[in-house]
């Protein structure tokens, strides 16, 4: 017997509510399985470096930690000229950590966009920790835009020169391989072994519910956190049953507080899995804040309806603008109207047609002219939405979902300098595109808002279109993907819920009823033409050729490449002559979930080059 010591009978180990409750234990062996991966990765790496012991990170002083995240941010505030809304801010941050003394549980803080949430989040989520003990803070966020965004935020106020990092960012993009990353970085994003941690929804909800020890070693560091979801309204409304319950089982019996924090918040509470969770809002009056933090007026151009071509002109017409648009094929049409007369350097295109590396720089411009109150017209998808610290005097908006619509408001006057506000344009393109998935929230956006209707930032008519939005989508029905992946949670076929149920007729798993946050059948390009110089574009272009003849994919090079890397939706291969200029990397065709080369035109300005006059994929 190997484990002498292991009494005959375990039943009485095991807490009654594991045992009472199917999805109360699904999610206890989902943590217990998570430790147990980690516990022999851990020990099999110690034995092979001739270590007496795993190594493992001391516990973070989250006292220690706080006081050095809050003496930072007043010596940068102090740094800067005031603002009309600086004061609200500091009121916003005061509720903050106030609400952070309570006991842990589901916290709500709800201030509109421009208000401090990152900051604000941040303090609550140290204090929380360092007064209940509390082993890490996670926070995650729906676009890399962000996590790079904030975890530079983060680094900047809690990490010390020369000392171990604090802060860990965790998502696609990041690139371990850096010599500025260290190994420390390398090894902690394996588990997650650091007090600080930014990552995406993507990475946190996808490694809740997947069933391979790579991805659940970092799932136990749920337990005993403080997790906060930044811009929580992104979640993708298909798995809002199986998140919300998650959420709700990692606070109730296994020690996480969970902070929502979003402008539009959703109304959660409508749904089943939330309806009974207890919550605390860290913010008591919403619409008198939101009323004090008004920095916009809104206009509508629905009917009649005005061309991409109208807007554009429109746009070209003010000192410095914004157009946010809802598909690829109408941003480049946008640009390529302000392109034929504008003043070279003046105008800007951001779509997922560019490579992630390729965006930052352009961000990284528009900032700096901005900032200089320099002439811009941006142009841009939804991308730009939910976080991306830019501020314009003017937005207009393509007609869109609520929360996109307040979202892409919250990109104007963002300082509240403007004595007049800035001004947001909603429009409704007659020759514009939109996603599939748009149809039916656009539809419950236009009962709730418009011209004589509510404008975005109404918090009581903003619940009512989430309300609407649930019951259209049919979140609560038995059939539901959602539900769906509820029932198998109960049965612990966990197979099931990482992979979907197995269909009959093809004796195969189906995906599309798996849990997952995002359509995985896109095809991954990589576009070295998008480096910033030649020298690096060879690097790439080498890099690329290593790849298609090793025999065993170089993880190094893979990660290299990420920076480069964009996705094309599945129906841009029905395009002629696509194919053509798409070379598999990493296997011998071009198929969905393939990562290949785009051998085809890359704009310096506007990316990967297809018909705009075909083009079907968004964002």
């Amino acid at each position: 017997m190997l484990l002498p010591d292991l009494p005959q009978e375990l039943g009485s180990l095991v807490p009654a509510d594991w045992r009472g409750d199917l999805l109360v234990g699904e999610m206890a062996l989902r943590l217990c399985y998570s430790a147990l991966v980690d516990a022999d990765s851990l020990d099999t790496s110690a034995h092979f470096q001739g270590l007496a012991g795993p190594r493992v990170s001391a516990d973070a002083d989250f006292s220690h930690l706080y006081q050095r995240f809050e003496g930072r941010r007043r010596a940068e505030i102090a740094g800067r000229g005031g603002s009309p809304i600086a004061a609200l801010r500091e009121q916003i941050y005061a509720d903050c950590l106030a609400a952070a003394e309570r006991e842990p549980g589901v916290f709500r803080l709800g201030a509109p966009t421009g208000a401090g949430k990152t900051l604000a989040s941040g303090a609550f989520a140290l204090r929380h920790a360092e007064k209940h003990g509390l082993r890490r803070v996670i926070v995650a966020v729906p676009f890399l835009t962000i996590t790079e965004q904030n975890a530079a935020v983060y680094r900047r106020l809690l990490d010390e020169e020369g000392g171990e990092p604090v802060v860990l960012e965790h998502h696609s993009q990041a690139d371990f391989d850096d010599p500025d990353a260290g190994r420390w970085a390398r090894l902690a994003a394996e588990n997650w072994d650091a007090p600080f941690v930014v990552t995406t929804f993507v990475r946190l909800f996808e490694s809740l519910y997947a069933r391979k020890p790579s991805a659940m070693r970092r799932v136990h560091r749920l337990a005993n956190s403080v997790i906060v979801l930044d811009e929580v309204q992104a979640l993708p409304h298909a798995m809002l049953v199986p998140i919300l319950d998650g959420l709700r089982l990692l606070v109730r019996h296994f020690g996480a507080t969970v902070l929502l924090s979003s402008a539009t918040q959703p109304s959660f509470w409508a749904l089943e899995e939330f309806k009974d969770v207890p919550c605390t809002d860290l913010i008591h009056d919403t619409p008198r804040l939101v009323s004090e933090l008004r920095r916009v007026r809104y206009e509508w151009q629905l009917d009649p309806q005005p061309t991409l071509a109208d807007i554009a002109d429109q746009a070209a017409a003010e000192r410095s603008a914004l157009v946010v648009v809802n598909t690829t094929a109408d941003a480049k049409a946008v640009f390529e109207r302000w392109n034929d007369a504008a003043q070279e350097g003046t105008v800007w295109h951001l779509s997922t047609r560019m490579c992630p590396d390729h965006r930052r720089r352009v961000l990284n411009e528009v900032r700096a002219r901005l900032d200089e109150h320099e002439r811009v017209l941006l142009v841009a998808t939804q991308l730009i939405e939910a976080g991306v610290d830019v501020s314009f005097p003017v937005v207009f908006r393509a007609m869109a979902p609520a929360d996109s619509l307040l979202q892409a408001a919250g990109r104007a006057n963002r300082e509240g300098r403007m004595a007049g506000g800035g001004r947001v344009v909603v429009f409704a393109p007659q020759d514009g595109g939109q996603p599939p998935s748009y149809k039916t929230l656009v539809g419950c956006t236009g009962r709730q808002f418009g011209p004589d209707k509510a404008d975005p930032d109404d918090v009581a008519a903003l619940g009512r279109y989430y309300r609407n939005v649930y019951d259209m989508l049919n979140l609560a029905d038995g059939q539901h993907v959602g539900k769906r992946i509820q029932c198998a949670r109960q049965r612990w076929e966990f197979e099931t819920v990482a992979d979907g149920p197995m269909d009959a007729s093809t004796g195969r798993r189906d995906r599309k009823l798996a849990f997952r946050m995002i359509d995985d059948d896109a095809i991954n390009v990589v576009t070295p033409q998008g480096a910033e110089t030649p020298e690096l574009r060879l690097e790439l272009e080498e890099a690329i050729v290593d790849l298609r003849h090793a025999p065993v994919p170089d993880l190094a090079k893979l990660r290299r490449l990420q920076a480069y890397t964009t996705n094309l939706h599945p129906s841009a291969l029905r395009q002629p002559g696509v194919m053509a200029l798409l070379r598999p990397i990493l296997g011998t065709e071009v198929r969905r979930g393939a990562l290949v080369e785009w051998i085809g035109e890359y704009d310096p300005a506007t990316g990967i080059n297809l018909d705009p006059n075909m083009e079907q994929f968004v964002f």
